[in-house]
């Protein structure tokens, strides 16, 4: 049985001073910080010593909380940075970025400078032979729909076609995307009006079995770049000499 839980920032204190006196530096993030909390939430919390030798995450419960734990040396977190900004799901950038200092020696301010700076830049744009490769994703994800059989493979064909959509959306105007909750949660703060459309045309699918209205989405969306592609897409294929 999980003990009471105390008030986070006190947990937290208590975890870095219990496990961590010695390191350099250390942050509270997540939705606790974010004031989005809920009776699942847990505690984020970064942590910066350099006596270690590499980055881990570590889980506890600990104080009546779930805890995750992201341990990093002085420079372990920038190939994390990195590669968050590759795949633009900036998560340890904005955990940094929204991060409550719990213990500092003046170090952190230089490192959420680095976070915000690549939050502020934006993910790269995607070249016109991802676009193209992603149109014909989505393409093939939307004949699926319209041509599915039970409804079992329809509930899964809309989630994964809801996930396309918004990361297509999100990427070829240049945002941050994300995974899970934080999919739609990008969306909504790039364009709530598109975040809304989408929920309605997905929830007329789930109530109503209508697939029309979610057609019509990806098809608008899909429009500017040329709409459905398959006919002459081709991925891998070396040029003969």
């Amino acid at each position: 049985m999980m003990p009471l839980k105390i008030k986070p920032l006190e947990a937290a204190i208590h975890f870095i001073s219990t496990h961590f006196p010695h390191c350099r530096a250390a942050l509270l993030a997540g939705s606790v910080v974010r004031g989005e909390a809920t009776a699942t939430s847990d505690l984020d919390i970064i942590i910066f010593d350099d006596t270690l030798v590499s980055s881990y995450r570590e889980s506890f419960i600990e104080s009546g909380w779930a805890i995750e734990l992201f341990a990093h040396n002085l420079t372990s977190y920038r190939p994390f940075f990195e590669q968050d900004c590759r795949r633009a799901i900036p998560s340890l950038p904005r955990m940094v970025t929204e991060g409550i200092v719990l213990k500092d020696t003046n170090i952190v301010e230089d490192i959420k400078r680095e976070a915000r700076t690549l939050l502020d830049n934006g993910p790269e744009a995607w070249s016109d032979e991802t676009i193209e490769m992603k149109r014909y994703f989505l393409t093939d994800t939307l004949d699926d729909l319209i041509g599915y059989k039970t409804r079992a493979e329809g509930l899964f064909i809309a989630g994964t076609l809801a996930t396309l959509v918004c990361e297509f959306i999100l990427r070829t105007n240049r945002q941050w995307t994300g995974s899970s909750k934080w999919s739609y949660r990008a969306l909504e703060r790039y364009d709530p009006l598109a975040a809304q459309e989408l929920v309605a045309v997905l929830e007329e699918y789930y109530q109503m079995n209508e697939t029309d209205a979610l057609i019509r989405y990806v098809d608008k969306t899909l429009s500017p770049f040329g709409g459905r592609l398959f006919a002459g897409f081709s991925l891998g294929k070396l040029n003969e000499t």
